[in-house]
């Protein structure tokens, strides 16, 4: 494959995978974006346009120091700066995805974290998923409380906002977005119940020592995304 064709693959990635954030109900409309490492810098979704619309030169390069180039009068997405400021921070990182699932941005609009009410818990590397403190979307100081929140996370909550999930590659930072979203809807049932009783500290720890291969493999038989309950 020459380098042109698997940019042109990863592009595609995109696409799909924003189509698949739509189908599993974790995004609406154009709200979402999403990003991924590239040679020389990232892709990224351009700002305003449906993902049934979009076409892989719509998909935006953008270099490390904030520079773009796209076609058709694209523009990047609002959001292109945490994404870039994430990527150029943790380099173990392949992908970001960032949507507005309804359960998730229910919790983050109360401004909570989700504690440990479930061992999947561990699937964003903690014994809960923080929230970030409120700041306007596409700004430096959004950026700067994403990283914040994700220092030790895979995931957060941005607070009246929505989610981010970061991962090593796309499949695995959908994954993830997905299963923090079943998690807020669990959190979001149990508090109609009470507040809820919490795994202790020592369990997720336990869980992350274990946690391996679980959740999402590497391997070629690619599991299906967890597909969210009515």
């Amino acid at each position: 494959m020459t380098g042109r064709e698997a940019e042109l693959e990863l592009r595609q990635s995109i696409i799909d995978a924003c189509r698949e954030m739509a189908a599993q109900g974790i995004n609406q409309g154009t709200s979402g974006n999403i990003s991924v490492r590239a040679d020389d810098g990232i892709l990224l979704t351009p700002s305003g346009l449906p993902y049934d619309r979009m076409k892989p030169e719509d998909i935006v390069a953008m270099k490390w120091d904030g520079s773009w180039t796209a076609s058709a009068g694209n523009v990047p997405s609002t959001e292109w700066r945490f994404h870039l400021d994430i990527l150029k921070s943790k380099p173990e990182v392949g992908a970001v995805v960032h949507a507005h699932p309804v359960f998730c941005t229910i919790i983050a609009i109360m401004n909570r974290s989700i504690p440990a009410i479930h061992y999947m818990i561990a699937a964003a590397g903690g014994n809960d998923i923080p929230c970030a403190p409120y700041a306007q979307y596409g700004t430096a100081e959004l950026s700067q409380a994403a990283l914040n929140a994700l220092r030790y996370r895979r995931a957060c909550l941005l607070a009246h906002h929505g989610l981010i999930a970061i991962g090593p590659n796309l499949r695995k930072a959908l994954w993830l977005a997905v299963e923090v979203e079943v998690l807020a809807k669990q959190y979001h049932g149990c508090l109609q119940l009470g507040s809820p009783p919490l795994l202790p500290d020592e369990e997720i720890d336990s869980i992350l020592k274990r946690w391996g291969q679980y959740g999402l493999r590497d391997s070629e038989g690619k599991p299906k995304i967890t597909q969210l309950s009515s």
